[in-house]
């Protein structure tokens, strides 16, 4: 499975931006799909993840501010954001499970100026 990230660029503080992902196969059965993101000198952390079913979950710093979906007759899961904040600068990178398999796209960066 190939995962296709899309959305990242630069914004205002206050702004939003929306990230989709696409995997190249929909008949493949992916249980989760989401996405992490890792800032200049912090660690990797999980901002979102939607399971095939609808349960979400979200990281703390954007629970209210971002909503994550899915689409899956296309295999795509979104990340919209608004209210974006500096420290939601990072490098964005979704990831697709299924049992013991996680495929993962290549980041997308996000920049929110101050």
């Amino acid at each position: 499975v190939q995962l296709q990230a899309s959305g990242g660029g630069l914004v205002q503080a206050g702004g939003s931006l929306r990230l989709s992902c696409a995997a190249s196969r929909s008949d493949f059965g992916i249980e989760v799909m989401g996405w992490y993101r890792q800032a200049p000198g912090k660690q990797r952390e999980l901002v979102a993840a939607i399971a095939n079913s609808g349960p979400t979950n979200y990281a703390d710093s954007v629970k209210g501010r971002f909503t994550i979906s899915r689409d899956n007759a296309k295999n795509t899961v979104y990340l919209q954001m608004n209210s974006l904040k500096a420290e939601d600068t990072a490098v964005y990178q979704c990831y697709a499970w299924k049992r013991d398999n996680t495929w993962w796209g290549q980041g997308t960066l996000v920049t929110v100026s101050s």
